[in-house]
């Protein structure tokens, strides 16, 4: 890399759209009160019976997060990303910066990519989702220059199709529970099993053994070995995750939202320019919508005592309640950067929504020194709500030090390097005495 030989400078200060950094910071939160779970807990993310409690506290934090948090901080944080998408490429072309400026994104998408495999791989987060923005950042490229309505429309197709093959995977639950039964009545009663019927059993007999006290415990002893230990066991789990996810989840799940945030940010929804009572409508509509429907797939939890059916019922509205809560979510945000008040706070967050990719990874460092063997080895110790004491730690910690950093240096460090890698160029990261 050189110092010269570049003429397309990062985004300035200057240039920045406040509310765009304040709801990065605010989702980057939220984010991380979904993570803690898979950070600190096994098997936890989506059934609080395997591990962390179901009862008390601990069903009242995963009763709030589900309604209110589950799937839609992810949206958001997707709807981010296509709008640094479309800004980035936006201010290149208006620059002239022809094939160069295409250099540029994709050079960055690489570098992104390779953040993500580290932070799955060695910083062990096995939830991340760098590596897969990354993946779907080569896609939505060529979809930038399309008009809010064709993105909206796009949008709406793959939230359709993912939802489509949501409710198909519950029809296949149901099929594969009578089969189960009907394979537990004839093995009670001495009958020769079908091929199907000895399928069932042997799949049903998988899963509870992933979920047993026996499975939990090796679990939790394996994530409390020493770091390289860690790193050996964690890496299968990494790989596996992204062989799937990526292309049965992500396709309607990530994309869509990129694609939205776009048509978003072209209708002016995203810079705070609109009007109280229309940011008030769109947060009121949104939350009637999704709390309704997301009130409903809890219910449905509930009321089959956790069951694996119940849970399926319910993931087959998935997409239907978190897309509402996060445009509800959406209009709070957008209300609040135009309250004229509060202006720390706002700066404060903004500091950490600049910060995101540092901020992001600081999150799993944390975790690995808090839960691993290479710290305190605490995984699998903490109860479901006792783990959100963590989060506000983490959170206090950066609204504090974001700012602070911020005073004195360009970017965040993570920032600047991802910049620098872009552009192929090595940019001043401390701040001159006039700025």
């Amino acid at each position: 890399m050189t110092q010269v030989g570049n003429p397309f400078a990062p985004l300035q200060d200057s240039d920045r759209i406040q509310s765009l950094d304040v709801m990065r910071g605010i989702v980057l939160f939220g984010i991380l009160i979904m993570n803690i779970n898979g950070m600190g807990l096994a098997g936890a993310y989506m059934d609080p019976t395997v591990s962390g409690g179901a009862t008390g506290w601990d069903l009242v934090t995963w009763i709030t997060s589900s309604l209110l948090f589950e799937g839609t901080m992810r949206a958001l944080f997707s709807l981010l990303f296509g709008v640094g998408v479309f800004i980035l490429l936006d201010r290149l072309e208006k620059k002239g910066a022809g094939m160069e400026g295409a250099n540029i994104y994709f050079r960055r998408i690489i570098w992104l990519l390779v953040f993500g495999l580290i932070h799955g791989y060695l910083i062990l987060w096995s939830g991340d989702i760098l590596y897969n923005y990354a993946l779907f950042g080569f896609i939505v490229f060529p979809f930038r220059t399309l008009s809010p309505k064709k993105l909206m429309l796009i949008f709406v197709f793959l939230i359709a199709v993912g939802t489509l093959w949501d409710y198909l995977d519950y029809r296949k639950d149901v099929k594969f529970m009578d089969q189960l039964e009907l394979a537990r009545s004839n093995e009670m009663a001495g009958k020769d099993l079908t091929k199907e019927e000895t399928a069932a059993l042997k799949k049903w007999d998988d899963i509870q053994e992933q979920r047993s006290p026996e499975a939990i415990k090796e679990y939790n002893e394996s994530m409390r070995q020493s770091y390289f230990k860690v790193v050996v066991f964690n890496a299968p789990h990494f790989t596996e995750d992204n062989e799937k996810f990526p292309y049965r989840y992500d396709l309607w799940d990530v994309l869509s939202m990129m694609l939205l945030g776009i048509a978003l940010f072209k209708l002016n929804i995203l810079s705070a320019e609109k009007s109280y009572k229309f940011y008030a409508l769109m947060a009121i509509i949104g939350y009637a919508v999704g709390l309704s429907i997301n009130y409903y797939e809890l219910k449905t939890v509930l009321d089959s005592d956790f069951s694996y059916l119940g849970f399926s019922q319910s993931f087959a509205t998935y997409q239907l309640g978190r897309v509402p809560v996060a445009i509800g979510h959406i209009g709070l945000i957008m209300l609040f950067c135009k309250l004229p008040m509060i202006h720390w706070l706002k700066k404060s967050l903004a500091a950490v929504g600049k910060m995101a990719l540092t901020n992001y990874i600081m999150h799993s460092v944390f975790a690995l020194f808090i839960f691993t063997g290479a710290g305190f080895a605490m995984f699998g110790k903490l109860q479901r709500h006792e783990l959100m004491y963590i989060v506000f730690g983490i959170w206090i910690f950066q609204l504090i030090v974001s700012p602070i950093w911020l005073k004195y240096y360009r970017f965040g460090p993570l920032e600047w390097l991802w910049r620098n890698l872009s552009y192929l160029k090595v940019h001043n990261l401390k701040k001159n005495s006039k700025e």
